[in-house]
Formats: C-alpha cells, sequence, structure tokens
C-alpha cells in the first residue's frame, strides 16, 4: 500500500512539470472507490495551478476547484506527454496541455474527486480528521506526546490509524519504533516524554530517508515517470523475521496486530 513516502514521491515526480498545465478533458474508466463527483466535461479549459500533499492524498488545485487523488492500496500515477490506449486497470486520465495524468489501480480501492475547495463537504470528509503532518513544520513535540496519551491501543495501532500523526504507514511505524527503542505493543498512554522524543525523531527521521530513496517498492510501486523506490533495501527490521538484527544479532521477531505484520527486535526494543 503506497504510504506517505510513496505519495510524496509521487508528487515531487510530476508536480513541476503539470503546473501551469491546461486541462483539455477527462477520461473515465471502470468506477473507483468514490465518484468524481462532477461532470468530466467540466474540468476541461481549468488550468492546474500545483499539487500538494495531505497525509496520503495528493491535491491537485486548479484555477477553479482542486481534485483530491488517492492511491488506495495499489494504485500508481504516471505523467507522460501521452499515453498508451488504456488498459483493463487504467482507471482515470486527466489530459493536459503538457501530458497526460493517468491513474492505474488493478484493485480500485483509489480515487479521484473534485471539489470546490478545501473546504468543501466533500474534501472535509477526507481531510478533516487526518493528524499533524509529520514532514511539516506543524508537527510538535509537545502535541505528538499528548496525542499519544490520549489513547490505550498498542503504540503501533495509534500510528497507523494516522488520527495523531499521518503517514507513518506499516513499514515506517515498525522502522521508526525500532530506532526509538520502543516495543510496538506498549500503549500509548504509558509512552513517557523522552520516549515520545525519540519516537518523534525517529518518525522525521525514516520518512525523510523513505522520501529521498524514492520510497518502498515491495510489489510494484514507481512514481509517475515509472522509477522504484529501494528504501525497503535497508529496513533495519521489516521484512526480516528469523534474520539477526543489524544492531545486537539478536533474531527479529514477527507477530500480528490489526491483521497487519509487525517486526522488531526483542533486545533492541525491551520497553
Amino acid at each position: 500500500m503506497p504510504e506517505l513516502p510513496e505519495v510524496e514521491v509521487t508528487r515531487l515526480s510530476f508536480a513541476d512539470r503539470i503546473a501551469g498545465a491546461r486541462i483539455d478533458g477527462a477520461r473515465l474508466g471502470k468506477p473507483l472507490r468514490w465518484a468524481l463527483g462532477c461532470d468530466p466535461a467540466q474540468l476541461a479549459g481549468r488550468t492546474v495551478r500545483g499539487v500538494r500533499r495531505r497525509g496520503k492524498y495528493l491535491l491537485l488545485d486548479l484555477d477553479h476547484g482542486l481534485l483530491l487523488l488517492h492511491l488506495g492500496m495499489s494504485g500508481s500515477l504516471s505523467f507522460a506527454a501521452s499515453q498508451p490506449p488504456a488498459g483493463v486497470h487504467d482507471h482515470f486520465d486527466l489530459l493536459t496541455s503538457r501530458g497526460v495524468l493517468r491513474l492505474h489501480d488493478p484493485r480500485r480501492f483509489g480515487a479521484v474527486v473534485y471539489a470546490d475547495n478545501q473546504a468543501a463537504p466533500v474534501a472535509a470528509r477526507l481531510l478533516g480528521k487526518l493528524g499533524m503532518e509529520p514532514l511539516g513544520p506543524d508537527f510538535g513535540l509537545q502535541a505528538f506526546h499528548a496525542g499519544l496519551k490520549r489513547h490505550q491501543a498498542a503504540i503501533k495501532q495509534i500510528l497507523l490509524a494516522g488520527e495523531v500523526v499521518v503517514g507513518v504507514g506499516n513499514i515506517y511505524a515498525c522502522e521508526a519504533l525500532f530506532l526509538a527503542g520502543i516495543r510496538p505493543t506498549v500503549r500509548g498512554a504509558r509512552i513517557s516524554r523522552p520516549q515520545a522524543a525519540r519516537l518523534y525523531v525517529a518518525i522525521r527521521d525514516v520518512l525523510a530517508r523513505a522520501v529521498q530513496k524514492g520510497g518502498s517498492t515491495l510489489r510494484d510501486f514507481s512514481n509517475a515517470q515509472g522509477e522504484s523506490g529501494y528504501f525497503q533495501l535497508e529496513a533495519m527490521v521489516y521484512d526480516r523475521a528469523g534474520q539477526p538484527c543489524r544492531v545486537c544479532g539478536v533474531g527479529i521477531k514477527l507477530l500480528r496486530q490489526g491483521q497487519r505484520s509487525t517486526y522488531f527486535c526483542p533486545a533492541c526494543q525491551r520497553y
């Protein structure tokens, strides 16, 4: 599932190229997770002002309105001067004066949604409950610790929920908890301020390095230029069950939390 680093890498791979483009039209394929919310013909003639990210959503700001794009569980975007004929899993094309932006999504959990503005009900419903941006200036340690203390759930589950901080998906939660020396089963309410401080730094570090490495490609993720990510190659614990910890040599353990695989080192993450 594309997480914050993969979405940010995707944004960076086409944002500069599509900014300023005039929309010539849009093509819809099979229905996606949510309806577009407007007649595709209404998009023609509008201009793409820029591309932002909020959590795992990409926001294409237009001269009137915006498009919210979500990659779902297996989606990817590509942007090129021209695209081959749409395949069975190509569900949305945005035709512009600078190229075609295409959403490819085999499982159809992704979405492209139009909103008149970010305060519109459909946008507020999708974005309104998202937590702090971990790589943004508003991600504060005090607010982060306070958010963790409000929850009795396991710290790993709190990170995945995205209500305290967004974008810390399964791979990155495992890696950040390892760097912080925190066991993934510890309840959020029991996280001390020093632990929260270590985790705060670890989250920013892991996500920033993941963006720098182009994200993680476990199956078929690629950015809008077709390039894969390489962060998974330097993972300390993720997908390394039974292998020796790169720090202490103890075998990495695997457990299931909320139907997701959790990897940790029982020696380096004692508390």
